[in-house]
């Protein structure tokens, strides 16, 4: 086969997987951004004009947008440290147990796959009055609370369904970081009469650091995405407490019809989240210090596994002398 006839080949395989990205991904992006600097409403689409970027100085006087912004922020600062210390507590919990294992990665993914609809519904009656959480807290002798019902609790009520929720696809993924690092690194340690916290710092963060940050971004990126939790369970209330930026952007566009501005909305969300992504890759990029350091860990440890052999030929070669 010439390399002609591969090319075609493989084009034809690749052909309509792009056909359909350029139409429900790239074409939806480009009209977003050029219907950002108009103001198409849809439900008059004859009478459009280019406004030029009145509509991004209007974004920032907007108080819904500024308090969306904000709640989103607070969803983002309790949902991220939350979701990846419990997913990696929970990982390492997973690879300490030596049965049922398969079960416990089950249990804590279940949630994963379920709907988020479903999830919300099932929430909204654990924190009903009459729910589950209030009777835990009054079997402790704590009076009922309102939680999504609060202006104050509806927010960390709502961040912690979420972390529930999505714990287990993080735990899955650090589980897999931690059963591949090398066994002899630990061994190497006990003979060093290292401790947990020390094995755990020198070997099993260095190692699985890659993931933390491939997991740390994710999160955040999905974080900032929360759509569907406040929509069901609050509807973006009480007094807009639980209004995020993607329920605003939703709401404007297809419920006030504001194509125009509800674009602007999401360029804007969008270039803030690249911007923070960016951010985040500097902040926790390898820097040679860290990369030299889980390769000095590695050599102590070798270097002390092959003094303790040593010594113990060492040993033997006496005792056999002696006798």
């Amino acid at each position: 086969m010439t390399k002609k006839s591969q090319s075609l080949l493989g084009m034809s395989f690749f052909g309509p997987a792009l056909v359909l990205l350029c139409i429900f991904l790239f074409l939806p992006m480009i009209l977003t951004l050029v219907f950002s600097f108009t103001d198409f409403f849809a439900l008059n689409p004859n009478l459009i004009h280019f406004t030029g970027l009145s509509n991004y100085f209007e974004v920032f006087q907007d108080e819904d947008f500024v308090m969306a912004f904000l709640n989103t922020v607070k969803f983002v600062l309790i949902i991220v440290p939350c979701q990846c210390l419990g997913a990696l507590g929970l990982a390492m919990l997973i690879n300490k147990v030596t049965y049922c294992k398969k079960y416990f990665k089950v249990a804590f993914f279940i949630p994963v796959v379920m709907s988020l609809a479903v999830v919300s519904n099932l929430w909204i009656q654990i924190y009903s009055p009459e729910g589950i959480m209030n009777a835990i807290l009054g079997f402790f002798g704590i009076e009922a609370q309102p939680f999504i019902n609060s202006a104050s609790q509806a927010l960390p009520s709502i961040a912690f369904m979420s972390v529930w929720q999505g714990m287990g696809y993080q735990m899955i993924i650090f589980l897999g970081a931690l059963q591949g690092i090398n066994p002899a690194l630990y061994e190497a340690a006990d003979l060093d009469h290292a401790s947990a916290w020390r094995k755990f710092i020198d070997i099993t963060l260095p190692e699985i650091k890659p993931i933390c940050i491939f997991v740390l971004i994710t999160v955040t990126i999905g974080a900032f995405r929360m759509l569907v939790q406040p929509m069901v369970m609050t509807g973006g209330g009480p007094s807009h407490s639980t209004y995020t930026v993607v329920y605003d952007i939703y709401e404007t566009g297809t419920v006030n019809w504001e194509i125009g501005m509800a674009s602007t909305l999401a360029i804007v969300f969008a270039f803030f989240v690249m911007i923070l992504t960016v951010i985040q890759n500097v902040v926790t990029r390898d820097k040679d210090e860290f990369n030299d350091k889980p390769r000095h860990n590695k050599r102590r440890m070798k270097s002390i596994g092959r003094m303790f052999v040593k010594d113990t030929e060492a040993e033997y070669v006496d005792q056999s002398r002696e006798a």
